[in-house]
């Protein structure tokens, strides 16, 4: 979701949805060209419906978008400038092992030419079913002990990047 002020914070726009479809936006940024002309939103995004269990795949993507901002303010014409590989999120994980690593690195800067981003990223990741079950017993309000990760998971498990995209603005 998007939303903007052209009174310095006094008012805002509603907000508007601005994700790709079927993209399920999670971490966003944006970035503003220091002359006010473009836009730009980097965001990770879930590419399949909601899961109510941790053994169904899912997809994570870091995406770009871009829009020129208008005379009046609003920003228009939003077009996709990247979208990273999929990756499966459940590949991931935080220091206690309870959840995935989705993530807070996601970041954007723009110039008045280019504009650039980061976002966290799971295409290297690699799915470990022992940690699904782990996972799943805690989201069932179960007592359970995590698996011993590097006996039970693939070596891949646990293997979040940051990647990132630059590129220069479509209508300078």
């Amino acid at each position: 979701m998007f939303s903007y002020s052209t009174s310095r914070g006094a008012t805002w726009s509603s907000a508007t949805r601005i994700s790709s479809n079927p993209d399920r936006g999670y971490y966003a940024a944006p970035a503003v060209s220091p002359d006010g002309r473009h836009v730009y939103v980097v965001y990770n995004a879930f590419t399949t419906p909601f899961r109510t269990n941790t053994s169904d795949p899912r997809g994570l993507v870091g995406a770009v978008r871009h829009a020129d901002i208008g005379v009046g303010g609003a920003p228009t014409g939003w077009t996709t400038l990247h979208t990273g590989a999929t990756g499966d999120p459940r590949g991931s994980s935080q220091n206690d092992l309870r959840a995935e690593f989705l993530g807070d690195y996601v970041y954007a800067a723009a110039t008045n030419t280019y504009g650039t981003a980061v976002w966290n990223d799971t295409r290297n990741a690699a799915d470990c079913p022992a940690m699904d079950a782990f996972r799943q017993a805690l989201q069932d309000g179960a007592a359970a002990t995590p698996p011993a990760v590097q006996q039970a998971c693939p070596a891949r498990f646990g293997n979040t990047d940051i990647f990132a995209w630059s590129g220069a603005d479509p209508t300078p």
